[in-house]
């Protein structure tokens, strides 16, 4: 064989290389959905049992025992945020909270680097009333007599195949819901007598006052747990109830997704609390935020983790259900 020939084949060889790494990086699953993907929102229900003195409002001024979206996308006010998009792209929180009083959200962007896929981050905007954004974020006004719990309500039919009370659900079901998040911002209160709508302008939130509820913790795909293996080398992240480190401030350097967690870079991720963490289909009440007495504002987020292992390629593009049923125990005769 001449060096020619030689030469062409070696040219050829690595050709083929080069054409197999780009099939790898094209085919394999990652978090945060390559190639800018959304997810529609098909449903998005309100629901609070009015019990043992319990009352909601959208405003602080009209007080109801259930609001639905049209309370919530029609209430108007100076200070009102209410931001229900038709559409939301995965965004990463750890439960941190802006200068400005609201829950840190960040955009990842994940892209090959020299080989690997890596992952770069901005700080997301606060909310704006309407229908744009990545996430939904409306405020609730809750009114009690007395010092109590708010507790998410579950439950389920009788046959325990279709959820009601609290849920996060998906209509193809393809696992989106697993990575579902809602936080819970408690951003003031007044005293029993004191004028309600005077917290209409409060976004004193801190990290202190956030509470987040992880629906269906335990359920993974198959496409998520060969996620797990891919994109962080750990197929053991699958296994039970699942942990997440979510992002802290924005990444300008790509990070190595091997590597996005807090152990090797906490300057970006920081594991987050979740007050409340369910398996699907749970029943019962979980206790979520204490309530004084009078009125407390609270600031409720719902986006899609994008750190979370099940929001993988294969789960983009469904639809993604959010529910919410409120209850405060029962007062003792």
């Amino acid at each position: 064989m001449s060096k020619k020939t030689k030469r062409k084949g070696n040219l050829k060889y690595s050709l083929l290389l080069l054409l197999l790494l780009a099939i790898l990086l094209i085919s394999s699953t990652y978090a945060w959905f390559t190639a800018n993907r959304t997810v529609s929102i098909s449903e998005l229900t309100v629901n609070v049992q009015a019990q043992n003195g319990l009352q909601i409002s959208v405003d602080g001024a009209e007080w109801k025992s259930v609001i639905t979206n049209d309370d919530i996308t029609g209430a108007s006010y100076v200070g009102c945020i209410n931001q229900i998009p038709k559409t939301m792209e995965a965004l990463s929180s750890a439960g941190t909270v802006t200068t400005t009083g609201n829950l840190d959200l960040f955009y990842g962007l994940v892209a090959p680097e020299e080989g690997i896929y890596s992952i770069t981050a901005t700080q997301e905007a606060a909310p704006v009333m309407g229908t744009e954004g990545k996430y939904i974020a409306f405020d609730v006004y809750f009114r009690v007599d007395t010092a109590t719990t708010l507790q998410l309500q579950f439950a389920n039919d009788e046959g325990g195949t279709t959820p009601v009370g609290s849920y996060v659900t998906s209509v193809a079901n393809k696992g989106l819901q697993n990575s579902g998040r809602v936080a819970f911002l408690v951003q003031g209160h007044v005293g029993t007598g004191e004028t309600a709508t005077d917290l209409q302008d409060d976004a004193a939130g801190t990290a202190d006052d956030v509470y987040i509820w992880e629906p269906n913790n335990a359920s993974h795909t198959a496409e998520s747990v060969q996620h797990a293996t891919t994109t962080y080398g750990d197929a053991s992240l699958a296994d039970g109830v699942e942990t997440t480190d979510g992002v802290i401030a924005e990444i300008g350097t790509p990070i190595d997704l091997k590597q996005a967690n807090a152990t090797d870079n906490s300057t970006y991720f920081e594991t987050a609390t979740y007050i409340v963490s369910t398996p699907t289909n749970h029943v019962g009440d979980e206790d979520l935020l204490d309530l004084e007495a009078g009125v407390t504002k609270v600031r409720i987020y719902m986006w899609v983790e994008g750190q979370d292992i099940d929001c993988e390629n294969n789960a983009s593009g469904s639809d993604i259900n959010f529910n919410l049923q409120f209850t405060i125990p029962e007062v003792a005769a």
